[in-house]
């Protein structure tokens, strides 16, 4: 295995230009992350749904994602700029990340018998919510964990790659999300339909966890971090920066204008993303294959499980060709933003991805959404690139951590409106037949189009640098 170097010390040195061998593995790691999180976000409804929860409890359970975004991503970013250890700045925070994520991807689809482990622990009130509360514990410790390694893992482009190969190096970020998602999606739906074997919810997820770990490891071991030096500095220069969150911010927000205009085009982007990562599963087994969300009183469950089922396959292949998509052009789209510049191409892709969710909305045939689906894929591969190789271009060196931590926060908190305003508003919006209660899931793709249409005028207002 070719080891991943720096010619000097990280602080201000010249870094070496990486081959196509070390990208790959530069971006192993983020293959695993984002196999454990296709799984989380495909799989987590139907789970939570089984124990009892309703549109609204489900998207309250999903605020781990963007709360812990918010709060872990500028503490671990911070701190892993100023990490000292001889296994490098980033290192450390990426293996922890994804081995506690992993012990709690093993445990959440077995939160019911964790929770009958315990017995009357739970006491008699909160008993029949006991599974609910295990698993909603657990989603939070895998949210918190992936964003642990996350915000380092892009810290270490600045870090380790050279500066004309920060669009390249996000673009391979962008092929490692695609093709582990596409991998994660299609697995438990090609063996059931090429080899007959259903894999069960717990199998998924376990082949998740080691996934996540196995990947994280390999990326590891291929990346020799230099040990970080502080740089030197008087006792005057230290009492003169502030160090709090606030003043962080402020002086992140206050770098350029232009950086404004990247974090209203990420808070418009992550609401239009996650109508879509979030609800798409429930949509295709409610909407699409006319699964009742609440059953009447009385009516045998067993032909809704084996629709549901079928339903969830569907819904999981849908998702493999939305990655796949992402996967095959983001290269291209890495290509193409460095001769046409990233905010045209982003534009593009954003406009192309609000069509894909209009498409997407008023669809009622498998074919419909699977077209859906893989123009969707297009914006996507740009979101995973784009705007932070934009946002690079105004980073000052030595505060890499510290400014992914914070950006994060304009993708994390788009994500509070969508598990909370939107999850209230589809609880509040359903349909009584004589089936059952159907919930209207296609409103939150309604949603996602007009702010993603927002995010492409909000990204021609860029001014990016030559």
């Amino acid at each position: 295995m070719e080891t991943i170097h720096t010619k000097e010390n990280i602080n201000g040195s010249v870094l070496k230009k990486f081959s196509t061998m070390q990208l790959l593995y530069f971006c192993l790691g983020f293959f695993g992350l984002q196999f454990a999180w296709q799984m989380r976000l495909a799989l987590s409804g139907p789970v939570t749904e089984g124990l009892g929860a309703d549109p609204l409890i489900y998207g309250l359970i999903s605020l781990a994602g963007p709360f812990s975004g918010m709060v872990v991503q500028p503490i671990i970013g911070a701190l892993s700029d100023k990490t000292t250890s001889r296994f490098g700045r980033r290192r450390p925070y990426l293996l922890g990340g994804a081995i506690l994520a992993s012990l709690a991807l093993w445990a959440f689809p077995n939160s019911s018998f964790i929770a009958q482990f315990f017995g009357n622990s739970f006491g008699v009130v909160l008993a029949p919510w006991a599974g609910l509360a295990v698993a909603a514990l657990m989603i939070w410790i895998i949210d918190a964990c992936v964003n642990v390694a996350q915000g380092p893992y892009r810290a270490l482009v600045p870090d380790v790659v050279p500066k004309e190969q920060h669009a390249i190096a996000n673009s391979f970020l962008s092929f490692a999300i695609g093709l582990g998602s596409v991998v994660a999606a299609a697995t438990p739906p090609v063996l059931s339909k090429v080899f007959h074997v259903q894999m069960s919810i717990t199998a998924q997820f376990i082949m998740a966890a080691v996934a996540f770990s196995g990947a994280m490891i390999v990326t590891c071991i291929a990346i020799k971090e230099k040990q970080y030096i502080p740089q030197e500095s008087n006792n005057q220069d230290k009492n003169s920066k502030e160090t709090s969150f606030w003043h962080s911010l402020t002086d992140f927000l206050t770098t350029s204008p232009e950086i404004v205009k990247i974090c209203l085009l990420q808070f418009f982007t992550w609401i239009g993303v996650m109508c879509l990562l979030l609800y798409f599963t429930l949509f295709v087994v409610h909407n699409l294959y006319n699964v009742p969300d609440v059953l009447p009183a009385g009516v045998d469950s067993a032909l809704y499980d084996s629709t549901k089922l079928t339903a969830t396959n569907f819904a999981l292949i849908s998702l493999a060709l939305f990655n796949l998509v992402c996967f095959l052009v983001s290269i291209p789209i890495g290509v193409l933003s460095t001769k046409f510049g990233n905010k045209i191409v982003h534009a593009i892709c954003m406009f192309i991805m609000a069509i894909s969710y209009c498409i997407l909305a008023f669809s009622h045939t498998n074919v419909m959404v699977m077209f859906a689906m893989g123009l969707a894929g297009i914006g996507w591969a740009s979101i995973l690139s784009l705007p932070f190789a934009m946002l690079s271009q105004y980073i000052k060196a030595g505060s890499e951590g510290s400014v992914m931590g914070i950006f994060n926060i304009f993708i994390a908190g788009p994500q509070v409106v969508v598990c909370t305003v939107v999850a209230w508003f589809i609880n509040h919006s359903f349909v009584e037949k004589a089936s059952g209660i159907f919930y209207h899931w296609e409103y939150a793709f309604i949603v996602g189009a007009v702010v993603l249409a927002l995010a492409a005028l909000a990204a021609l207002t860029i001014k990016e640098k030559n």
